[in-house]
């Protein structure tokens, strides 16, 4: 991963537990660079705060196919209930308030 996502690695010094390395690396890394931007740049905001529960919670959002969880995301369809949950709505108010693409305004 490089310095322009963002997202430090161990030759920069990254200290964090591998778990949140792995979960950081898949969010960068998932096909769709609109899902790269998407989750990779919530992550590398917020990954270090998130709990036990909201970490189970993006590891189970990393499961669903990109072209579902984007058109979630943008509101093309309607979220399934199975993957509604408080992080889920976190990431949302992320980039409601960061901007087009979770870029900050």
């Amino acid at each position: 991963m490089s310095e322009t996502t963002g997202a430090r690695t161990e030759a920069t010094g990254d200290t964090r537990d591998p778990r949140r390395k792995k979960i950081l690396f898949r969010c960068w890394h998932r096909g769709m660079k609109e899902m790269d931007l998407l989750l990779g740049g919530f992550a590398d905001a917020e990954i270090d705060s998130l709990s036990e529960d909201e970490l189970r919670e993006l590891e189970h959002l990393l499961t669903a196919q990109d072209q579902d969880l984007y058109a979630w995301m943008t509101g093309r369809t309607p979220l399934p209930d199975e993957w509604d949950g408080p992080l889920y709505r976190r990431i949302i108010a992320y980039h409601e308030a960061a901007g087009p693409a979770g870029f900050a305004r």
